[in-house]
């Protein structure tokens, strides 16, 4: 006991020593209280004993945030559990009653929307933000208020339900208090309010409505059919033709729904995005072959990075408020800390085929949201966004000042035919369109990336010299060592090496090149430098192969009238100098063509083009 004693943070008071010195070795939850007596952390454990220890005793491996928390606890708090299982629900209750500042804390700044099945004698098809325990069926949640539009649409198209929100009791209907609405003529409701309709026969309806919500259709498609056909059979031919319709809406309704695979039938997927402050985690749901919700669940982190602990936490999440078990399988990126508390759940990573395209899915739906939040950060206040993202870089990039001021440049050719260069900047981390530059590559034959790149980079900052204009704070190559070096060398004749950072992009978006170091240096896939590296190294690309190719296409079109016989380079250029066009040339009258060239020329262009 002395020894451990001794291993542990001599900031650690002798309270808290004893207290963690006498935790049992069985499973429970902990607390870490402050000196306000605040509860700042709860944690499960399945021996308390080694898994708080394992907080006070020096290790590298300590995040800052772990290490902060741990100078500011004063007491330590426990309560033993029978099971595991059994404290990861109580950690999960106690988290959601206090919200412990180092705890990962679900966010609520964005409500999905839910489709909900009123608990009434003749039920609605409602939706809602927000589940009220009344006893209403809640389907969801739907990540796009357009589908969830489109399904509702087709609801109501399929199965005649009431939009009124009448309150409907044998009493009212007996009375006769209610009329026929405008629904009940276009056929989309049955009038259960004037009686027309028994509980019964509408609870049908209500039935096949949740079949559509669960993605099973089948049965939905069979009860359509059989009741047209007897429909048919009775002659009642009006009472066919709408269940006709209604097949026919069922039909294009599934033409459009997303459906997975015959082969995947039931499955869920969790795919997480972890970034410095917060998580990002996407559920979908999967059932009968049909993407039936999605959600994207956003984070606050607290001292866990980890994501199987972060997607455990989303996972309970799911779990409790869709009121919905997990299917059979779930395919995941990791596989969750409580993975063993659901029986009979398989948890899967998969790495190729059906599987893994929706775990793509999945991840991408993440990517969007975790975009579009911080578009909205952006907006809301675009200096503390820049401010923020330039720090990033100067850590990510190993660099000795902010990138406030970025220039990339990139190469393209065809075999060293039509060689042209391009210079994008960024300001801020922000395109600065204004500013790109494009060049002719002159002193450079055939196919040599190095040497153009060479080229480029000496005329570029030879002209920023001779202008007295800003140097940039990083230079960004976009090919490997090889033009790196070059670029380097230009810069080193021009004596700016010295003064100002460079850096090389290999093919593989994460590896990063230095100035005389052979070896890459990898950046963080999840962090947003990589994400504005690849967005000025793409924008590069793109600008070098927009001026390339506007200049193969105008030299292939101007030389089209040098295929015709008799027609030289001078009487090109003054054709396109009278014409502007080949395009214009080719309907042009003879006689105008006469004007430029002459009779016999003016012909023979004619001739050309008409038989062309």
């Amino acid at each position: 006991m002395f020894s451990y004693l001794c291993a542990m943070n001599d900031g650690i008071s002798m309270k808290v020593r004893e207290q963690v010195a006498a935790l049992p070795d069985s499973p429970g939850v902990y607390q870490f209280v402050d000196a306000k007596g605040t509860i700042i952390y709860v944690g499960k454990a399945k021996n308390l004993k080694k898994r708080v220890s394992s907080y006070f005793v020096d290790s590298r491996n300590h995040s800052s945030k772990i290490r902060i928390m741990v100078r500011k606890i004063v007491e330590v708090r426990h309560h033993v559990a029978n099971t595991e299982q059994d404290a990861l629900f109580l950690e999960n209750a106690l988290i959601k009653q206090l919200q412990p500042r180092y705890n990962s804390l679900l966010k609520d700044d964005k409500t999905y929307p839910w489709i909900a099945i009123t608990n009434e004698p003749f039920p609605r098809i409602l939706t809602s933000r927000n589940i009220e325990r009344d006893g209403s069926e809640y389907y969801g949640p739907y990540g796009s208020t357009t589908l969830l539009r489109a399904l509702i649409d087709f609801i109501y198209n399929v199965a005649p339900i009431r939009i009124c929100s009448m309150d409907l009791t044998e009493k009212s209907i007996a009375s006769g208090k209610h009329k026929e609405c405008l629904q009940h003529h276009l056929n989309k409701c049955m009038a259960p309010c004037t009686g027309k309709q028994s509980v019964e026969e509408y609870n049908q309806h209500i039935a096949n409505v949740r079949m559509i919500l669960k993605g099973n259709i089948r049965p939905v498609r069979t009860w359509l059919e059989q009741e047209m056909m007897r429909a048919s059979h009775e002659l009642r031919f009006e009472d066919a033709e709408l269940y006709k319709q209604r097949l026919i809406a069922l039909n294009k309704y599934q033409s459009k729904s997303v459906i997975v695979s015959s082969k995947i039938i039931d499955c869920d997927i969790f795919t997480t995005i972890i970034d410095e402050e917060e998580a990002f985690c996407n559920f979908v749901r999967i059932r009968h072959g049909s993407i039936i919700a999605i959600q994207t669940i956003r984070m606050n982190l607290g001292i866990e990075y980890d994501e199987a602990n972060i997607l455990s936490t989303a996972i309970r999440y799911v779990v409790d408020t869709t009121g919905m078990g997990l299917a059979p399988l779930v395919l995941v990126d990791v596989k969750p800390s409580t993975a063993d508390m659901y029986e009979n759940v398989k948890f899967q990573t998969p790495y190729r085929g059906e599987k893994l395209e929706l775990m793509k899915f999945s991840r991408k739906n993440a990517e969007n949201y975790r975009a579009h939040i911080l578009a909205e950060r952006e907006r809301a206040n675009p200096e503390r966004h820049s401010d923020k993202l330039m720090a990033e870089m100067k850590m990510e990039l190993n660099l000795d000042r902010e990138p406030r001021h970025m220039e990339c440049f990139d190469n393209s050719n065809i075999q060293g035919t039509y060689a042209v260069a391009s210079c994008v900047v960024f300001r801020n981390g922000r395109p600065s369109n204004k500013e790109y530059r494009h060049f002719k590559v002159k002193s450079v034959e055939g196919a040599d990336d190095f040497a153009t790149m060479y080229e480029i980079i000496y005329r570029r900052y030879h002209r920023v010299l001779e202008d007295k204009e800003d140097i940039p704070d990083l230079i960004v190559i976009d090919g490997g060592k090889g033009q790196l070096s070059y670029a380097c060398m230009a810069l080193n004749e021009l004596g700016l090496l010295n003064r100002v950072n460079v850096i090389g992009l290999a093919k593989r978006i994460e590896e990063v090149f230095y100035p005389n170091d052979p070896n890459p240096h990898y950046l963080n896939r999840l962090k947003q430098p990589i994400k504005t590296i690849c967005h000025i190294r793409d924008e590069a690309h793109r600008f070098a192969i927009t001026f390339h190719r506007s200049l193969r296409n105008a030299d292939l079109t101007d030389s089209e009238l040098l295929g015709i016989k008799g027609i030289g380079e001078k009487s090109r250029n003054d054709l396109l100098r009278k014409f502007m066009s080949v395009e214009v040339v080719k309907y042009a009258t003879e006689q105008e063509l006469a004007e430029v060239v002459g009779a016999s020329k003016a012909k023979k262009i004619k001739d050309y083009f008409a038989n062309k």
